[in-house]
């Protein structure tokens, strides 16, 4: 239904400064994306593939309104949902590569709104049970009071009517509101607005030009991917974009386009050490509480053996090899990230729809760069 595009390789070589070649003939994986970019499942998609730190390919696929003309592009800003999680921590383990915070220190240091039943425990939770999931609270606790338009500082203060899932650090439950409260410990320490932090110490010395924080800014672009829900089996219609998750910013705040997420993940693998130093990385990426529920539902993903969760980070074992991912949705879009270390190889998707097909391209990826069929394999969403 809709054409794609292919970013030109004068624009990459001079955004990433190296020359990038496409293959003449398309490989099984790149028919399959093309397939799926072309689909009627899919409104709008953005992917990219980096390879020892460079681009190997972007291809663009839709438009950004249904019904309308303008095509998807590699400057086309998207809603990237819980991939923000990464930027936050991130942020967090510069400034403790700085010797300026301690992930042991208690969050309510810095957060007195945070309150469980049992209020000994509340204090034992530290910034790295923030940024790891572990507060003890049954998974996205009050997420529904949050997309009803409470205040996160309120919902904080309702924890305490929440019975705990386990006790604080012992167990992993995916969290919002409570992940947020990550913010008021970078602002607190570097003394400085969340997202003005993160645009000065990561956005901008990688170079990530389009991204930025809220819906504000999302819609002040004149280039950004509306958001679809499907309206009837076979259409999508536009839909508004939603506030509440914009309200924790350091659990969805984020926008970027195709170019500025390649970028984000060349630096994740290692090629922007003058950013995020091997230091940081490790910090991020070594697994420090397994996630169960993921071993069961991931129908997808049917060569997962072990899932884990770092700081703001999965670290799956598929097929014996590590992969760091995470996934991102909110209503009218989708996100997806990941990489083999070992392979030095990552992808990342951005759609402005949440389709089934959106979620088959990962394990498409992995299985094309590791060698394996992908037959079979294809069934659910994964988690964010």
């Amino acid at each position: 239904m809709y054409k794609f595009s292919l970013v030109p390789l004068f624009f990459l070589g001079s955004v990433f400064g190296f020359t990038t070649l496409f293959a003449a003939t398309k490989t099984p994986f790149e028919q399959a994306i093309h397939e799926i970019g072309n689909s009627d499942d899919v409104v709008g998609l953005a992917v990219a593939v980096v390879r020892n730190g460079k681009v190997s390919s972007i291809n663009t696929y839709g438009v950004r309104e249904v019904g309308q003309l303008e095509k998807i592009d590699s400057q086309t800003i998207f809603r990237i949902a819980s991939l923000s999680k990464a930027f936050a921590a991130t942020m967090a383990g510069k400034l403790v590569d700085d010797a300026k915070l301690s992930l042991e220190s208690p969050i309510t240091n810095f957060n007195q709104d945070f309150q469980l039943r049992d209020q000994a425990q509340a204090k034992s939770a530290t910034l790295s049970h923030v940024l790891s999931h572990r507060l003890s609270l049954p998974p996205y606790a009050y997420d529904n009071l949050l997309e009803a338009g409470v205040r996160p500082t309120k919902i904080l203060q309702e924890m305490k009517k929440v019975t705990p899932v386990c006790k604080v650090g012992t167990c992993y439950a995916y969290q919002n509101v409570g992940f947020n409260m990550i913010t008021s410990a970078l602002e607190s320490t570097a003394k400085q607005d969340y997202s003005i932090l993160v645009s000065e110490q990561l956005f901008k010395p990688l170079g990530m030009n389009g991204a930025s924080f809220g819906k504000d800014k999302l819609m002040a672009n004149e280039n950004w991917a509306r958001s679809h829900r499907r309206a009837k089996k076979s259409s999508w219609a536009v839909r508004d974009v939603k506030q509440p998750y914009y309200d924790v910013p350091a659990a969805g705040g984020v926008n970027a386009n195709i170019l500025d997420m390649a970028k984000w993940l060349a630096a994740q693998m290692g090629h922007a050490p003058e950013v995020i130093s091997d230091e940081v990385r490790t910090m991020l990426h070594t697994p420090l509480v397994k996630t169960h529920a993921e071993l069961r539902r991931n129908r997808r993903l049917a060569r997962l053996t072990d899932a884990h969760y770092g700081l703001g980070w999965r670290i799956y074992t598929y097929a014996g090899q590590s992969v760091i991912n995470h996934s991102g949705a909110v209503e009218g879009y989708a996100a997806q990230l990941a990489f083999l270390p070992k392979h030095d190889v990552g992808i990342v998707t951005l759609s402005n729809s949440r389709s089934r097909r959106f979620w088959d391209i990962l394990p498409l990826f992995l299985d094309h760069e590791l060698g394996l069929s992908n037959e079979g394999l294809i069934g659910a969403e994964l988690s964010e």
